[in-house]
C-alpha cells in the first residue's frame, strides 16, 4: 500500500505562484512515476505533469506548459510542482499520484494506482 500526502495549496492571486509538495510513503519506489493532476467544480479529473522515475523525463498538458515545472526529490519518493503565473482557470484540487508503470507520457487516470487526498489551489478571477 502506498500512501500519499500532499501540501501547498493555497489562494493566490492571478500571475502569482505556489509549490506544490507531495511525500508518498509505504512502500520501494523503484521504478515509479509519479504524477498531478487537478479537478475543478463540475469538471472531469484532468492530468497536469507527469515526471518519470529518474525525474529526468517530464511530460505535461498543454494547459500548463511554460508554466508549470514537475521535479522529483533526491529520495525519489516526493515529487513537487512549481506553478507559475497562475491563472483563474487553474483553480482546483490538485492530486499527486503514483504510475506503476514508468513508460513515458502516460496521462490517463486509470494507469495510477495510488492517489492522495488533494490540496485545493484557488485563484480568483
Amino acid at each position: 500500500q502506498v500512501q500519499l500526502v500532499e501540501s501547498g495549496g493555497g489562494l493566490v492571486q492571478p500571475g502569482g505562484s505556489l509549490r506544490l509538495s507531495c511525500a508518498a510513503s509505504g512502500r520501494a519506489f523503484n521504478n515509479l512515476a509519479m504524477g498531478w493532476f487537478r479537478q475543478a467544480p463540475g469538471k472531469e479529473r484532468e492530468f497536469v505533469a507527469r515526471v518519470s522515475w529518474s525525474g529526468h523525463i517530464t511530460y505535461y498538458a498543454d494547459s500548463v506548459k511554460g508554466r508549470f515545472t514537475i521535479s522529483r526529490g533526491d529520495a525519489k519518493n516526493t515529487v513537487f510542482l512549481q506553478m507559475n503565473n497562475l491563472r483563474p482557470e487553474d483553480t482546483a484540487v490538485y492530486y499527486c499520484a503514483v504510475d506503476p508503470n514508468s513508460a513515458i507520457g502516460r496521462s490517463s487516470a486509470s494507469y495510477y494506482a495510488y492517489w492522495g487526498q488533494g490540496t485545493q489551489v484557488t485563484v480568483p478571477s
